[in-house]
């Protein structure tokens, strides 16, 4: 067996009830919910109880699936499994520097709580959101999206597969562009246009805040949505800049891949990155966590894999 990375979710996998039964079965699982719960009060209720409509709100979006990623990965932790490398998706790699210790959980859930109120805030002041754009190469959705002004590609998450950011009309025409060559446009389940120019307010924000952030010794690679490559020791850039950045999802894979990883495990709720990186790479292992069931099923993949 190679090596293995943990890859954190993002926004647009959060669910209702999230958790719930691996907080009520995994006492590891559990303490992660109760510390969130002290340091941001409230957090578990909206994993567990919030209707779709409050955890869509991105300032508690953000919060709930930063808590659900990591008690997800002290589940698996707790089976004695452990990863090599790790990154994040999104606000999903500030779960990914608190896994690999270059923060603690209550600075992390601190910056996460900060982040989701300042892109909720940028976000209010647009009509925005995102759409995939699937079936299309790179090139062609750069090319599409030229031709409108407000339109930003910015997620390249496998081949075939690129998010983009912008003003919600021209969202909708994109789509028939899309459609007319025979590609897919799917509107995502978030309510800004992130990682786009949009965000800019929210980077700024966000920046100060980081100033304030104490920053340990990482133990293990860390991948930046922003470079693709592991991180230094500028977090601070690194996390302001991601903000109105695109995030190349597909090259931080194949990086790791490169460096050795054949196994990877999704934590957190939803599988969106299983498909991505499925996509990407279909001779890897993949796995994912995000509730008993799928608990169960990793452990018994990578316990029989290794």
């Amino acid at each position: 067996m190679g090596k293995i990375a943990f890859v954190f979710a993002g926004q647009g996998a959060q669910s209702p009830g999230m958790g719930k039964d691996i907080y009520d079965a995994v006492p590891a699982a559990r303490e992660v919910f109760d510390r969130a719960d002290e340091i941001r009060e409230g957090t578990s209720r909206q994993c567990f109880e919030a209707d779709k409509e409050e955890l869509m709100e991105t300032k508690n979006t953000q919060p709930c699936v930063f808590t659900m990623d990591l008690a997800m990965a002290a589940a698996v932790e707790a089976e004695g499994i452990h990863a090599d490398m790790t990154a994040g998706y999104s606000l999903g790699e500030l779960a990914a520097l608190v896994y690999a210790g270059a923060l603690d959980m209550e600075e992390g859930l601190r910056l996460v709580s900060e982040r989701g109120r300042l892109m909720q805030i940028a976000s209010e002041k647009h009509e925005t959101g995102m759409a995939a754009v699937l079936k299309l190469s790179d090139e062609v959705v750069l090319e599409m999206c030229e031709k409108y002004p407000d339109l930003y590609p910015v997620n390249f998450n496998s081949d075939g597969q690129v998010s983009v950011a912008g003003d919600k009309d021209q969202l909708q025409q994109l789509r028939a562009d899309v459609k007319a060559v025979e590609g897919s446009c799917r509107i995502l389940n978030v309510s800004g246009a992130f990682h786009s120019p949009y965000m800019s307010e929210a980077a700024e924000g966000f920046g100060k805040v980081l100033e304030t952030a104490s920053f340990g010794e990482k133990n293990m690679p860390i991948y930046s949505n922003l470079t693709a490559e592991p991180y230094d020791d500028d977090y601070r850039r690194l996390l302001r800049e991601q903000i109105v950045n695109p995030i190349y999802w597909k090259t931080i894979v194949r990086n790791m891949i490169a460096e050795g990883v054949d196994t990877f495990i999704e934590l957190g709720p939803g599988k969106a990155l299983t498909s991505m990186i499925t996509r990407i790479d279909e001779n890897v292992k993949m796995y994912r966590v995000a509730d008993m069931e799928t608990l169960a099923e990793t452990l018994e993949g990578v316990k029989n894999n290794a």
